[in-house]
């Protein structure tokens, strides 16, 4: 969904399988784990090729008690796609079924945090999820044409139980429809690609029980995306997204049809064969989705939310390594989020509604480089300073919560000997706020992590340590008193695990 709906701040880029039978072979793999806190984890993936024709199966099953009281976890799933190709069309189908039942521990205090971190103050809470995921798609290659069709289809359940016995519940069925035309062509010395399309969605949320509601969203958009390579390598993209919404909640007496538009500039510059320079403005929306327009105060309608973006960086490629920079400005109206502890009647405990935030600013620099040490080490960094601040408002000047100003991930990877291979890294994160209004302060932390992996042949044996120093943090609080952090969800300690990978 180009531009679409849930675009702000961000991309996802989807890398499929290999279409064509004769790019893919038979292969298969089994995998299985076991470590701490009762980590038992197996899983099996296979390709099937026969001529045109492909298929791929994988499944998996996780069961884990985790660190805390009331926390074990029991996870499956099991996913099919099929599909044929031959030198102009592709045709296929996926389906995926995925369950996850868990139990919910609570929040704690700072004190309990501080006398037991892996206590439970909910020790008769759990829930229930059920993911049921069904697709088909058609992609035809038409001279300078490509053109693809993607249909599917979403179900998911919720059930949140007390000692087993169901309280708040939903369903959600959720359809939708794409259709795309891509055309690469020369224009003289020029290299154009450009992309038209059309997408539909449509999702219904069912609240059952004492909070029975129905939520329903439709959309239906079209967008246009081109980008123009010149002969010196200079490149420019522009993209345009216009989309009609049409939204409706029983509960919150939502029942509203809004059009939002969303469009895109950028540059790319070569400076050199080794490096870039790049430029990109545009604006952004997203909308309340179904799940969120249900938990609202009385009498409020989610407005969309809009974004402002700027964004500079460039790239640098040596032989070596790379560096790349970047800084991004987005400046936003009406900012979707949670506020945990507002009084909400509509709440099922009385407090805590999703909102619209007053004008927001979120910028900062990122910095990403790799660089070979040698023939057998690599090393990684990422690092980032940001800042997301209220601009007016009640809050104006105070920073949103759970958004850290600076971050440094370092990872290095050493090769020690044929088939013996060593991954390690250092994650630091800077002290953060958990209210809106700042008057507490989560602790900066640091996390370790090491594996190490032995391949021979088909079968690659692996031991990890996750939090290699048994660091005591968290990252996630919601609640100040007194200057005191409470509703702490603390991390795990130390993990260790081992596993057997083997490839046929």
């Amino acid at each position: 969904m180009l531009y679409g709906e849930g675009a702000t701040g961000g991309a996802i880029v989807v890398t499929t399988k290999a279409g064509r039978g004769s790019a893919r072979r038979n292969a298969a793999t089994v995998y299985a784990a076991a470590g701490s806190f009762g980590l038992r984890d197996a899983r099996a993936s296979a390709t099937l090729v026969a001529g045109d024709f492909s298929a791929d199966v994988a499944a998996n099953k996780r069961r884990a008690d985790n660190h805390r009281d009331n926390f074990k976890s029991d996870q499956d799933g099991v996913a099919l796609a099929v599909q044929w190709a031959n030198d102009w069309l592709r045709l296929g189908a996926r389906y995926a079924n995925d369950k996850l039942a868990t139990g919910l521990p609570g929040p704690l205090s700072a004190a309990q945090v501080e006398a037991n971190p892996a206590q439970t103050t909910s020790p008769t809470q759990s829930a229930a999820i059920r993911n049921a995921r069904a697709s088909a798609f058609a992609q035809a290659t038409l001279g300078d044409w490509q053109l693809a069709l993607d249909v599917g289809q979403r179900q998911k359940e919720l059930d949140s139980l007390t000692a087993g016995v169901p309280g708040y519940q939903y369903e959600v069925d959720a359809k939708n429809f794409g259709l795309r035309a891509k055309q690469q062509a020369k224009l003289g010395g020029l290299d154009n690609a450009l992309v038209l399309g059309f997408d539909q969605a449509d999702w219904t949320r069912t609240t059952l029980g004492a909070w029975g509601s129905v939520a329903k969203q439709a959309s239906k958009a079209v967008y246009i995306k081109d980008d123009l390579t010149l002969s010196q390598g200079t490149r420019l993209a522009a993209g345009f997204r216009s989309e009609s919404i049409k939204q409706s909640d029983n509960s919150s007496g939502v029942d509203r049809t809004t059009r939002e538009q969303a469009w895109e500039l950028g540059l790319t510059q070569p400076l050199s064969a080794s490096w870039s320079a790049y430029a990109r403005i545009g604006n952004s929306y997203r909308l309340a989705n179904v799940d969120e327009l249900g938990f609202t105060l009385p009498g409020a309608v989610l407005q969309a939310q809009t974004s402002r973006d700027l964004e500079l960086g460039t790239r640098w490629r040596y032989a070596s390594g790379r560096v790349e920079l970047r800084w991004y400005r987005s400046a936003l109206r009406n900012e979707l989020g949670y506020d945990p502890i507002i009084v909400n009647p509509n709440s099922y405990n009385g407090v805590g509604a999703n909102v619209n935030f007053d004008p927001t600013l979120r910028q900062g620099l990122e910095l990403q480089t790799e660089h070979d040490l040698g023939p057998s080490v690599k090393l990684h960094v990422n690092a980032a300073v940001r800042q997301a601040r209220f601009t007016q408002g009640a809050y104006s000047g105070r920073d949103l919560p759970l958004v850290p100003h600076q971050t440094v991930a370092l990872r290095a990877e050493w090769r020690a000997a044929p088939g013996h291979t060593f991954n390690g890294g250092l994650n630091w994160v800077a002290s953060q706020s958990p209210d809106f209004n700042n008057a507490c302060s989560m602790p900066s932390y640091t996390v370790a992590d090491l594996r190490y992996s032995y391949q021979w042949g088909a079968a690659e044996l692996s031991l990890a340590a996750n939090n290699l120093f048994d660091s005591k943090y968290y990252t996630l609080a919601y609640r100040c008193t007194a200057g005191v952090t409470q509703a702490i969800y603390p991390e795990a300690g130390r993990a260790l695990s081992a596993a057997l990978r083997w490839k046929f």
